[in-house]
């Protein structure tokens, strides 16, 4: 698989944490104002994914602060490890694309998963 395409799934994959927290990602943006952007990411590359391959990716919050969370996420084949990210995701204003502070009903939620 292209290097790149790991970025789609890491992306999916915050998608649904967030769905399974109880947030979609457009109800945040109309009844909240808010949008999570990707400030920072890091991926670390460990084996190549095959065509076909069933694949499971992870996240795991690692820290929240007043305006940002940092998920560890993982890209794994059955048991193998072929790809670790660490990303920083911003929380902004979806009028103006600012930081501003995490809600505080998302705030509630990520913070009892931890």
């Amino acid at each position: 698989m292209y290097y790149a395409n790991y970025l789609k799934f890491l992306e999916r994959a915050r998608t649904e944490w967030l769905r399974a927290l109880g947030f979609e990602q457009n109800e945040l943006a109309e009844r909240l104002n808010v949008v999570f952007v990707v400030r920072a990411l890091a991926i670390d590359y460990h084996r190549p994914s095959l065509f076909n391959d069933r694949l499971q990716v992870t996240v795991e919050l690692a820290k929240v602060g007043a305006s940002q969370v940092v998920v560890a996420q993982r890209v794994l084949r059955a048991e193998d490890l072929l790809a670790a990210a660490e990303v920083k995701l911003a929380c902004v204003s979806a009028a103006t694309l600012k930081p501003v502070r995490i809600p505080q009903p998302i705030m509630t939620r990520i913070r009892n998963v931890s």
